[in-house]
């Protein structure tokens, strides 16, 4: 017997929609029959956001998306805000948004050692905190925190980038302890996956 989600009616809040990982999450949930909200920060014009709203409401279910940073706080609680105007709920959250942060541990300058901070983890923690009641709301919430292959064994050259997703797994171990079990919180590392950020990297070698 396959498997087969059913997320009829509900409203998934996904990070870094414009490509890779975050798009395709956005897809199967539509398929799935989940609204979904999404944020990046392309302008709401470009092709790639185009690409969301159509791979979303091709299946007969309500896209909304706003450009936000994930890094800055006011334009994440303004995206988290206006998706609850829009749909009046949220049950689930994908934390996504992210990038390949690779400067090798000596190589590495306090810049984009902050940096790979602030959108690789702190990031994760700010979007759970202002998700939280309405994943208390649902009834049902759940939120996804994307980990990474990297949190469990590494490569040389991947510092910072492998810390930050290492410490994401104590972020859902936290959250789960803290606030199950009305939040289910819950991480998924991902392996290498066919993106662009990904072709970019193996490029370089």
């Amino acid at each position: 017997m396959s498997f087969v989600l059913d997320y009829k009616d509900k409203v998934v809040l996904v990070t870094g929609v414009s490509s890779g990982i975050g798009l395709g999450v956005a897809k199967e949930f539509a398929k799935a029959g989940a609204h979904v909200a999404g944020c990046s920060r392309k302008s709401p014009e470009d092709a790639s956001v185009q690409a969301f709203r159509e791979a979303v409401e091709q299946e007969g279910v309500r896209s909304f998306y706003r450009p936000a940073d994930v890094t800055d706080a006011e334009e994440l609680k303004g995206f988290v805000e206006d998706t609850v105007r829009t749909f009046g709920r949220i049950d689930m959250v994908v934390s996504n948004a992210g990038m390949n942060v690779f400067e090798g541990a000596e190589g590495c300058t306090e810049e984009r050692w902050h940096y790979n901070l602030d959108l690789n983890l702190a990031s994760h923690w700010r979007l759970a905190r202002l998700c939280k009641p309405y994943l208390e709301k649902s009834g049902e919430g759940v939120l996804l925190l994307m980990t990474s292959n990297h949190a469990f064994s590494s490569i040389p050259g991947c510092f910072p980038y492998n810390v930050t997703k290492t410490a994401i797994t104590g972020l859902v171990r936290s959250l789960a302890i803290e606030w199950g079990p009305a939040v289910r919180t819950v991480g998924v590392a991902p392996g290498f996956i066919d993106t662009a950020g990904n072709d970019t990297w193996f490029d370089s070698f």
